[in-house]
């Protein structure tokens, strides 16, 4: 009777015996042995942001007004906006400017970093866009510095939901940072008869500049989320949809690629960019776009992008442009009888979110990481960590032209396959040992009830009806997935692998974040890090590790496109790479970024930790003048910060 009793049961033990076996399985493979050890090394202090007079007494929102048709998943509707991005918006030579969107209350902010002196503070603001139209059925998305149009002086872009961007031109009279600083025009010309918009309904999560077509000027591409539509619009058609799958869909708003055109400066100062359609092919140009990069994988100065799209195939694109033509190929990895279809570079059905190219093993080739949804026992795929797998730029210029992408996937071994719902990714030397760490938001949507198990048996929904937003389960506020994800911050430990050490170094906050941001704001080599929030306030932490290695910094500028005669106004050297090898023959390969990732804008300094390495460091720079001509040198410089205009040739000047 008891043996019958026994063998009744035995199924149901099994089962949990199987089940608990699994969990620690699992719970082994995202642990990584040595992340105690390493997390000593490293030490970061959250400072006071300032904000705007009276900010604090602005109504704070936690969800967002949604077309009916998206009401009951408002909150996952909700689920992005927070960035933020650091640059140096005084021209005075530090990038300690803080430019973010707080989805509270749907504001951008522009303010200066805790760690700005006296002379980079000026009065924080909210960027106002008027007098060009906004309303309640927009929401800014991303904030963008950059030199738009090339007369020296930094501006700013801000992408949106429910409109195209909105350059902020800084004027040429303008003495400090404030709302009266800046020229608004659109990115693309829009008219407005009756001061309403009534241009394309852009949704609009990634954006990337660089230079594309190797003109000498920086390029603009938009990746949009949702197809053009009335997502914010409480009173809009019921023209609105989700992804036509969870792996391949290719309903999104896709990919908008401008080319820079022309420009003024001035106190009233404006630029053109051409929407080059076609440059992408058609079917790799649709999909829900959240993460941009950007990188010079082939030597010619023309770099090549890799598109991040949620709900299917992330892509790489090869660069075939040449001046006045942007044009791209896709190239799509190798598989082999042990390779999964998803680590199939441009194969994939994970959920590209986030984006970001480094040289990971230090051998002078770019290599890339991206984030997807990794949560143990919820959509538990994985990170893409692309290890470039080609012998040198000739080789990967072959294998790209044959539409063949030389990477590996090796997320696992490295021990970055898991961390959780990934958004944002960024690499940096934060210790300067020459070995690059990464920084990763993560979360979703924060409440009180799990909501895990409506989202597993959506995604065994059939592919039909997942268009359809009235199929979806419901999500309001109140509902959880996966909301108390801390940042992730990847270190290496002693054996050569990567560990998540964010709680033994205090960044394990448990507020859902979307954009990372980096900087050297102190002029020390230290990298800062900067991290958005969503429906919580952003976070600025100064890199106060006990002991760092030393570095190179370099500041690459180029003349400004017809700076009065006697002014030095310099403009970023979009598109410049430097490869640096230390006397012991080691490599590390970076680039001049003027944009790439999710929600989260690093400064445009080239930064590089040399360790313990004293003495001058070779220095191989390779960078286009404002006119398109493609220029390459070989030099030693010491450690430290170097201030390089770029023309013919290289310049050193003062550190301002």
């Amino acid at each position: 009777m008891l043996g019958q009793r026994a063998r009744s049961l035995s199924p149901g033990i099994v089962a949990i015996l199987l089940a608990a076996s699994l969990f620690f399985i699992i719970d082994s493979r995202v642990s990584v042995a040595g992340a105690e050890q390493a997390a000593t090394r490293y030490r970061f202090t959250e400072q006071p942001i300032a904000y705007p007079d009276g900010y604090d007494q602005l109504p704070k929102r936690t969800i967002r007004d949604v077309n009916p048709s998206y009401y009951k998943i408002r909150a996952w509707i909700s689920s992005v906006g927070a960035s933020i991005a650091l640059n140096d918006l005084t021209d005075h030579g530090r990038a300690n400017s803080l430019c973010f969107v707080d989805v509270r209350t749907n504001h951008v902010v522009v303010t200066y970093a805790p760690t700005a002196p006296k002379e980079d503070q000026f009065a924080p603001f909210t960027l106002d866009a008027a007098p060009l139209p906004i309303d309640d059925t927009m929401a800014p998305m991303a904030c963008v510095p950059g030199d738009y149009n090339l007369d020296g002086r930094m501006d700013l872009m801000v992408t949106y939901w429910g409109r195209v961007p909105i350059l902020f031109l800084r004027k040429a009279d303008a003495t400090t940072v404030s709302n009266a600083t800046y020229q608004r025009q659109e990115l693309l010309p829009q008219s407005s008869p009756d001061g309403r918009y009534h241009g394309p309904k852009w949704h609009t999560n990634a954006s990337l500049v660089s230079d594309l077509d190797g003109d000498g000027k920086p390029d603009v591409v938009i990746g949009n989320y949702f197809p053009e539509s009335d997502v914010l619009n409480t009173r809009g058609q019921d023209n609105v949809e989700m992804n036509d799958t969870l792996s391949s869909a290719t309903n999104g708003g896709g990919l908008h690629v401008l080319r820079w055109h022309s420009a003024t400066s001035g106190d009233n100062p404006s630029v053109n960019f051409v929407a080059e359609r076609g440059a992408v092919p058609f079917k790799k140009s649709t999909g829900w776009t959240l993460g941009l990069g950007a990188a010079d994988l082939t030597g010619r100065g023309l770099p090549d992008v890799y598109v991040a799209n949620d709900f299917g195939h992330n892509h790489l694109l090869h660069n075939i442009s040449a001046p006045g033509r942007i044009k791209f190929k896709a190239a799509i990895g190798e598989r082999t009888p042990t390779t999964p279809k998803s680590f199939v570079l441009g194969n994939g059905s994970f959920k590209g979110m986030g984006i970001d190219f480094g040289d990971l093993d230090r051998n002078g080739n770019f290599d890339m990481m991206v984030s997807n949804i990794t949560t143990a026992w919820g959509l538990e795929e994985s990170n893409f960590v692309w290890i470039n797998k080609a012998r040198d730029e000739r080789d990967m210029l072959a294998k790209l032209g044959k539409g063949v992408a030389p990477f590996t996937q090796e997320a696992r071994p490295l021990g970055m396959a898991w961390s959780g719902w990934g958004w944002d990714v960024k690499f940096g030397d934060f210790l300067n040992s020459g070995d690059l760490e990464v920084v990763q938001s993560l979360g979703f949507v924060k409440g009180k009830i799990d909501r895990w198990p409506w989202l597993q048996e959506m995604a065994m929904m059939n592919d039909d009806l997942l268009s359809n937003p009235a199929m979806w389960p419901n999500l309001q506020p109140g509902d959880d997935i996966a909301g108390s994800q801390p940042l992730a911050f990847f270190a290496r430990t002693a054996s050569g692998e990567f560990a998540n050490i964010t709680k033994e170094i205090g960044l394990d906050v448990p507020i859902p974040t979307r954009g990372v941001a980096t900087a050297d704001t102190r002029g020390t080599g230290a990298l800062d890090l900067a991290v958005a929030r969503q429906w919580g306030p952003p976070a600025f932490y100064t890199n106060d590790a006990p002991s760092k290695g030393n570095f190179l910094n370099l500041r690459l500028y180029r003349p400004a496109v017809g700076a009065p005669a006697g002014q030095m106004l310099c403009t970023p050297a979009y598109g410049a790479t430097v490869t640096v090898t230390t006397p012991d023959g080691r490599k590390q390969i970076s680039q001049l970024d003027g944009g790439s990732g999710h929600a989260g804008k690093r400064s445009f300094e080239v930064h590089f930790g040399l360790g313990d390495s004293s003495g001058p460091v070779t220095v191989d720079l390779r960078w286009r003048d404002i006119n398109g001509q493609q220029h390459s040198t070989s030099q030693q410089l010491t450690a430290g910060t170097h201030t390089l205009v770029l023309t013919d040739r290289v310049e050193e000047v003062p550190n301002r």
